[in-house]
């Protein structure tokens, strides 16, 4: 089952409007910007999603160009990481266990994900697919996996026996999956942004399912990011301006098997369940990538594990909040 995005953000110029609103930093230097009637929009379908991208830019024919060259990266980050689409190079790895010549984005994405493995002591581990799959099946019949199920599932996660180099990926035990939903849309912010940059675009919004800008809604006005209420809708949890840095949230209600939200899309590779403690988890870092990963290893990690290692991370924040409703911060969160 779904509920709804877990971050809603109203990609409009001008004061926030609805419940949220995106964010991003202020140029460093003061200058003109263009007007809300230079105000460009371009949209396309990825990740399960529509994919939204606005452009403040006085020459519409460079706007446009800019919106289409990101929504292709976007588009083709999502081609190559789809779980579903069958000439993806996941669906084919997952498919048959091993994959020939990888494309230099997926290894790029598979380098990431092993060293936030590492870094978060196998908190964070792709090949947690077959305990989707398990709970997604059972799902279907109104029930939840049994015991002997998880424990089959969980036998196969481990992200030491994914191998891969220039040549070759490869699942070292059959029956091995992984899933690149905990990257991919940060991954794709990154290049989106950097292609709008690349057509000298200052001043954008992105939204896809996780958030990227450049420069302001406004001349001396940050973008500002509305986080939803992880267990009622249409309420923002807290407001941040953002500061340079891109945006992501995990949370138990985005997809989830139980409707207490107990059994949800983030699994514990260590339990083969899902985590028990956290709702939500909203991090701010230096990429899109990073905090996307992150954002999904904190909901794993809790509360204390989760403070401490934002802390030891340059540039990243975390807003937490659990099943209670108890909300937690690092210092540096750019609370609006």
């Amino acid at each position: 089952m779904q509920r709804r995005t877990f971050i809603s953000g109203s990609l409009g110029v001008g004061a926030m409007a609805s419940v949220t609103g995106l964010s991003g930093w202020a140029d460093p230097i003061a200058q003109a910007m263009p007007s809300a009637a230079n105000l460009h929009t371009g949209s396309a379908t990825a990740f399960g999603t529509t994919v939204t991208i606005k452009v403040l830019h006085d020459n519409p024919p460079v706007a446009r160009a800019a919106i289409e060259d990101a929504l292709a990266q976007v588009q083709t980050i999502d081609a190559l990481m789809s779980l579903k689409q069958e000439r993806s190079q996941v669906f084919q790895l997952n498919q048959h266990g091993a994959l020939q010549a990888p494309d230099t984005h997926l290894l790029a994405v598979l380098t990431f994900a092993q060293q936030l493995s590492m870094m978060t002591a196998g908190s964070f581990d792709i090949t947690v697919q077959p305990l989707w799959n398990a709970f997604s099946q059972a799902s279907a019949n109104a029930s939840l996996p049994k015991p002997a199920e998880i424990a089959a599932a969980k036998a196969l996660v481990g992200w030491q026996r994914l191998e891969f180099d220039r040549q070759q990926v490869h699942l070292k035990t059959p029956g091995m999956a992984i899933t690149l939903n905990g990257l991919a849309q940060g991954y794709a912010v990154d290049l989106a942004l950097q292609a709008l940059r690349n057509r000298g675009v200052q001043h954008a919004l992105l939204d896809t399912g996780e958030y990227g800008s450049i420069g302001n809604k406004a001349q001396g006005q940050s973008w500002l990011l509305g986080v939803g209420d992880p267990r009622h809708d249409d309420v923002v949890a807290a407001t941040l301006k953002m500061d340079g840095r891109k945006v992501a949230t995990s949370g138990d209600y985005a997809t989830y098997f139980s409707a207490d939200f107990v059994h949800h899309h983030i699994f514990d590779p260590a339990s083969g369940d899902s985590p028990l403690e956290l709702a939500s988890a909203t991090v701010v870092a230096p990429t899109g990538i990073l905090a996307d990963g992150l954002s999904t290893a904190f909901m794993v990690l809790g509360v204390e594990k989760s403070l401490a290692l934002a802390t030891k991370i340059h540039d990243v924040d975390v807003m937490l909040i659990d099943k209670s409703g108890t909300v937690r911060t690092t210092s540096g969160f750019p609370l609006a």
